[in-house]
């Protein structure tokens, strides 16, 4: 089976073209460096399959986010059309579960769920936000855009527990987290989570799939407290300027 991965969701975008086989499976990879997803990616998806053709592609994956929202809509936008125009497989992939797979594990770990270690994987969603994910046995349990405050929560009520990042300025905030620090997750780095969705026959749709930001929810950003009656009545200006006593 030969997939074509992509990520753009970084500093960095990168390709990757797998053929499970042969071993490594992964055959070619490339690199869209400085944020040029929206320029580079099409010739390079045309060069990294010269070869083999893009009608030798058996599926599609893309990681969708979060990360940078323009590219992001760059590399979900190529999936989606690249899926629909050759009728291949789609599979969405999150950047959080990448990285989470990134952190070490312990063979010896058990592969249920409710009984694994936790994995927060961590990336920087500046002012002083992060989006964070929680994975047990490679299974996402929550991604969320959480404060820093939160991130210390969270962690807190699934311990014992490994942290991830792959940011420096993440490690260094949350120090007290003894995050571990791995490299910037590429589009390599999602195939075995795209081979574990094509085991399981589970695929997205291009006409519905969209990019994973990880915004607030409308219940978060409608919960700011309200200023009382007699606060407004306080500070309220008076019409029309001061009045002048009648004679």
């Amino acid at each position: 089976m030969k997939l074509l991965l992509i990520d753009t969701c970084g500093r960095d975008g990168s390709l990757a073209l797998a053929d499970t086989a042969i071993s490594p499976p992964v055959v070619a990879t490339a690199t869209l460096p400085g944020r040029s997803a929206a320029e580079r990616l099409v010739p390079a998806v045309k060069a990294l399959t010269a070869g083999p053709g893009l009608h030798s592609l058996d599926a599609i994956a893309v990681v969708h986010g979060p990360g940078s929202f323009t590219g992001i809509r760059v590399g979900v936008s190529a999936a989606k059309g690249l899926s629909e125009a050759l009728n291949l497989p789609l599979i969405a992939i999150s950047r959080l579960a990448v990285l989470a797979q990134l952190s070490p594990r312990n063979p010896q770990d058990p592969l249920d769920p409710e009984a694994s270690p936790r994995v927060h994987a961590l990336l920087d969603a500046g002012r002083g936000e992060f989006y964070y994910g929680e994975f047990a046995a490679a299974i996402c349990l929550r991604e969320a855009l959480l404060t820093r405050d939160r991130v210390l929560a969270a962690v807190a009520a699934a311990a014992p527990a490994t942290v991830v990042a792959c940011e420096l300025a993440v490690a260094e905030t949350l120090a007290s987290l003894a995050p571990r620090l791995v490299s910037e997750p590429t589009a390599a780095d999602a195939l075995p989570l795209a081979l574990r969705r094509i085991r399981e026959q589970s695929f997205d749709d291009p006409a519905l799939l969209d990019a994973n930001y990880l915004r607030r929810s409308d219940a978060e950003l409608f919960a700011r407290p309200q200023p009382s009656r007699t606060a407004l009545q306080t500070t309220a200006p008076e019409i029309g300027g001061p009045k002048t006593p009648a004679r």
